[in-house]
C-alpha cells in the first residue's frame, strides 16, 4: 500500500498514505552477500559447490572476479555451481551496484592471499575497512596497505592463528582464511557475524568444513 517512486535512481521518492495493509506469500529474495561468501569459500579450498536460491544478476561483479582468478561457474536462474582452478590475482575496486559490493571485499582479500601473484584492491565506499588485513597477516597473509588500498602479494601457505573479526564482514574474512589455513584459527568476534550469517558454521560444516563453535567459558 505503500507510494513509492524512483527504484533503481539516485532518488527514492516516498508519498505518505494513511495505513498500510498486510500481504501474504511475499518471497524474500536471497541474500547475495551470503551468496557470495559461500562462492569464494569455495574458491578458496578448491572445492566443487552449488550454492541456491542465489539471483545471478545480482552478483554479475563478484561472479566475473571470479571468473578472472580461475574458477569455472556454471549459472542458471536460482543457482550457481563453482569449480575452482589455480588462483590467479586479480584487481578489484569496490563501487555501488550493480560493481563490486564493498561487503565482499573482505572476503575476497582473504581469497586473494593465496593466489599467484599480485592484487590491488581498492575501498571506494566506506573508510576504515580495511582492519582485517592485520588479522590476515597473523595468519601469514603478505598485504600491504597504502590509504584505502590493500596490494595482496599471494603466498602459497596460510597458518592457523588467534584472530579477531572486528566488523561483520572481517569476521567472514577470517571464517574463509581459516577453512584454507594449515593449523587451527580461532576467530573471536562472533557478534559480528552471526548478525550477518544464520548458523554459518552448520552450513560450512555440512559440505565438509570443520568448524566448532566454543563459549567464552570454554576458551
Amino acid at each position: 500500500g505503500a507510494k513509492i517512486t524512483g527504484a533503481g535512481g539516485p532518488t527514492i521518492t516516498i508519498q505518505g498514505v494513511q495505513r498500510l495493509h498486510g500481504v501474504s506469500n511475499y518471497p524474500v529474495i536471497p541474500d547475495r552477500i551470503e551468496a557470495g561468501t559461500f562462492l569464494i569459500a569455495a574458491a578458496i579450498t578448491g572445492s566443487s559447490m552449488r550454492i541456491e536460491p542465489v539471483i545471478p544478476e545480482h552478483i554479475n561483479a563478484v561472479l566475473q572476479k571470479l571468473r578472472d582468478c580461475g574458477c569455472h561457474l556454471d549459472i542458471d536462474n536460482q543457482s550457481i555451481a563453482i569449480t575452482p582452478g589455480p588462483l590467479q590475482a586479480v584487481d578489484i575496486t569496490t563501487q555501488p551496484f550493480p560493481g563490486f559490493p564493498t561487503d565482499l571485499q573482505a572476503p575476497f582479500m582473504a581469497l586473494m592471499t593465496l593466489a599467484r601473484g599480485t592484487s590491488i584492491i581498492r575501498e571506494k565506499i566506506y573508510e576504515n575497512r580495511l582492519q582485517h588485513v592485520a588479522e590476515l597477516q597473523r595468519m601469514g597473509a603478505s598485504i600491504r596497505v597504502e590509504g584505502s588500498t590493500a596490494i595482496v602479494e599471494g603466498v602459497p601457505q596460510l597458518s592457523g592463528a588467534p584472530v579477531t573479526g572486528s566488523d561483520l564482514r572481517a569476521a567472514a574474512a577470517m571464517v574463509i582464511a581459516g577453512l584454507a589455513a594449515k593449523g587451527v584459527t580461532c576467530i573471536s568476534g562472533l557478534s559480528h557475524l552471526d548478525r550477518g550469517y544464520d548458523n554459518i558454521e552448520g552450513k560450512l560444516n555440512s559440505v565438509g568444513a570443520c568448524i566448532e563453535r566454543q563459549s567464552k567459558r570454554s576458551l
